[in-house]
């Protein structure tokens, strides 16, 4: 998508998204970016990481002229999408994020990583989840392992080492290496004013 306007650092897009012109984007016909999200120096975005869809096979249809079947085209592929991000989410200085991937059928294959609303992603971070759900808090440096699953309102600490296809119910708090839960998140969390509801005025000051 086109910018609409470059302010010092950040390029803006038509949808309010704010990137830092030295994040690095890889792929960016197989991203999706869902709004007003902010993307900052130095985050690494593997858009280039996806899984090539398999060609379609003609499909044949018999002619009235003829006893010989004709071939049709096959239709078109649209591209494949490696990563969408929801609204108001956040993803800090030098994070990285890259599809997940898994052997299939022999075969490496990578999966789409999906991260939803109001997410914030910290310094560092290096987000390899199937699905991270809405109002999810990762922290610095947190490792999320390929194929985890993390749901509405999780709390990643800092640090925290999540392995690979875990799954972390909505509402608890994960810390440690691997990761367990030890808590569960506030009731306060997530609304607007209140820890997790800052997403809003977060993405106000970029670029300010």
């Amino acid at each position: 998508m086109p910018p609409k306007t470059v302010k010092g650092e950040y390029i803006e897009t038509d949808t309010g998204n704010k990137i830092s012109r030295r994040s690095l984007i890889h792929g960016t016909q197989h991203i999706i970016l869902g709004g007003k999200t902010v993307i900052q120096t130095d985050a690494v975005i593997r858009g280039d990481l996806y899984r090539v869809p398999q060609p379609q096979q003609p499909q044949t249809s018999s002619s009235t002229d003829s006893d010989h079947p004709q071939q049709q085209s096959p239709a078109p592929t649209p591209p494949s999408v490696a990563i969408t991000i929801g609204r108001y989410s956040y993803v800090s200085k030098q994070a990285i994020l890259r599809p997940p991937s898994r052997l299939h059928r022999g075969i490496h294959s990578f999966y789409p990583l999906k991260i939803g609303d109001h997410v914030f992603i910290g310094e560092r971070a290096v987000v390899e989840a199937a699905t991270v759900g809405n109002h999810v808090h990762i922290g610095k440096e947190a490792v999320i392992g390929s194929m985890a699953i993390l749901k509405d309102f999780a709390y990643v600490l800092d640090g925290a080492v999540v392995p690979p296809g875990m799954v972390v119910p909505s509402w608890c708090v994960v810390g440690g290496a691997p990761a367990r839960i030890v808590g569960e998140v506030g009731e306060g969390y997530g609304v607007e004013g209140a820890e997790g509801g800052l997403a809003r005025e977060r993405y106000r000051l970029v670029g300010r």
